[in-house]
């Protein structure tokens, strides 16, 4: 495994692809009559400090489980790996773009965060083929107890 793809894996390529998509969408804010999410200020800007905040510990505790440093050499299964497979990734996809698109107050901001979720199945299927060929029985046996971007409870 090259030493960039174990330590930063799809997210170069996926924060680029979604601030792409963002800008799409900002464009299109003005074309699509769709309405606001929510007329009342503080509840925007508390609900993306709330995301924030969630966003920011998610981040955290995914370097505190795992290190860059030992990244792509051993699978870890403990920490925020327990719950989320990319749990960085999912500290933006399930706070952070929530929080940015309702502070934005358009319901397109809402697709764009719904429609990222997608793209980054599909972005992360080679950084997933690489866990696989490291650690062919233990990564293909995690992937079937835990989620990619939304934990496995059940």
């Amino acid at each position: 495994m090259k030493t960039y793809d174990r330590i930063f894996g799809a997210g170069p390529r996926g924060f680029f692809i979604s601030l792409v998509a963002l800008a799409v969408a900002w464009k299109l804010e003005p074309l699509v009559s769709l309405p606001i999410v929510c007329s009342d200020v503080l509840i925007r800007w508390s609900m993306f400090f709330i995301a924030l905040i969630a966003t920011l510990l998610l981040v955290i505790w995914s370097f505190w489980s795992l290190p860059p440093a030992t990244r792509g050499k051993e699978l870890v299964t403990t920490g925020a790996f327990r719950y989320f497979r990319h749990p960085l990734y999912a500290a933006f996809l399930l706070f952070f773009n929530f929080g940015l698109a309702i502070l934005l107050n358009n319901w397109i901001y809402i697709f764009w965060a719904v429609a990222l979720h997608g793209i980054w199945h599909l972005n992360i299927i080679k950084e997933e083929k690489l866990m696989k060929q490291e650690f062919p029985k233990e990564y293909t046996e995690y992937c079937t107890k835990t989620g990619r971007f939304v934990p496995r409870l059940w």
